[in-house]
């Protein structure tokens, strides 16, 4: 196979190369399947893409890349909170924790200006929470005069878990295991902690990490 031959087909099946480069392709070659890498590369098949494949594979999803209903209609994308920290919540209204709904709000109004947003998941999952978004939403803002975020209605653990939680549970192999369970994202939108429903919104273990994730860049 002529050299600049063999440099275009390199260029091309660049993932390739990179394992194993021109004494990988002769080995190929010998056994007859350089014609079929070439045809492959041609025609944009795996082995040409296989850089970009890799690359993709090797992307770190982050926090922004989700999404959720957002409890008034539309969707509530994590994504325009880039460069923020969030401390995401799965709440209820009618839980032996819904008190800390005030907690979580004196929270997202002290640290807000500092770069903190609560964002509150109300969930059915823990059978402690109303059956419609409205009337969630009702009972939050009479209640509680929340006003930070809130999506409708959503699963937090299990197979049927939104997309937000189940990638939580990928990366840290935890799920919320009772109402009022928390993750914080730091500024970069990596998990940057989980917590309990034991761990107050002004206690010190979630005070302390809070402080860490705003101090970080």
């Amino acid at each position: 196979m002529a050299e600049p031959t063999r440099r275009g087909l390199l260029a091309a099946v660049g993932g390739f190369a990179a394992i194993g480069g021109c004494a990988a392709l002769d080995r190929l070659a010998a056994a007859g399947g350089l014609a079929a890498l070439g045809r492959l590369a041609a025609v944009g098949g795996p082995v040409a893409m296989g850089g970009r494949a890799a690359m993709a594979a090797n992307d770190e999803t982050l926090a922004w890349a989700f999404d959720f209903p957002a409890i008034e209609g539309g969707r509530l994308a994590l994504g325009a909170f880039t460069g923020r920290v969030l401390l995401v919540a799965n709440t209820a209204s009618f839980c032996g924790y819904t008190y800390q709904y005030e907690g979580l709000e004196k929270l997202h109004t002290a640290l807000g200006p500092q770069g903190l947003t609560v964002i509150g998941v109300p969930s059915q999952d823990f059978n402690q929470e109303s059956p419609d978004d409205a009337t969630v939403k009702t009972f939050c803002e009479t209640k509680f005069g929340i006003d930070f975020p809130l999506t409708g209605l959503s699963h937090v653990r299990g197979k049927q878990a939104a997309p937000f939680y189940a990638w939580v549970r990928e990366i840290r192999q935890w799920e919320p295991k009772w109402n009022f369970n928390k993750v914080l994202i730091g500024r970069d939108g990596r998990i940057a902690g989980t917590f309990g429903s034991g761990d107050e919104p002004q206690g010190g273990k979630l005070g302390a990490a809070v402080a860490t994730a705003l101090d970080t860049a």
